[in-house]
């Protein structure tokens, strides 16, 4: 199954298990993106440098596509991976790999 998939499919489940929770949360996330001082593109670059430093997999496809559906480029995403690796050496660097799995879904 496809990360984002995966994510979708776990989203489900909580919503029956937990939907007070989690309808607060998606609450909170939605205001946190929402363009302010900063625009949407910027916050999910943002988002998808965290995930890279944070090693989440299922971060990173999450947050590449937000990066495309907010028009970032391939070259403004692989940047923004690159910003984990300067704060975390070698083990971000190969949570790369994970970031061109997904760009490679979106460009050719």
């Amino acid at each position: 199954m496809e990360r984002l998939q995966e994510t979708g499919a776990m989203m489900e489940r909580l919503m029956e298990d937990m939907p007070k929770q989690l309808q607060s949360f998606g609450a909170f996330v939605k205001g946190a993106e929402a363009n302010g001082a900063l625009d949407e593109k910027t916050k999910h670059l943002m988002l998808l440098s965290l995930g890279v430093a944070f090693q989440c997999s299922w971060c990173i496809a999450v947050h590449v596509k937000g990066c495309v559906d907010s028009g970032s480029t391939k070259e403004e995403i692989l940047e923004a991976a690159m910003m984990a690796v300067v704060m975390g050496g070698g083990p971000k660097l190969m949570y790369i790999e994970v970031v061109y799995e997904e760009l490679d879904k979106h460009f050719s």
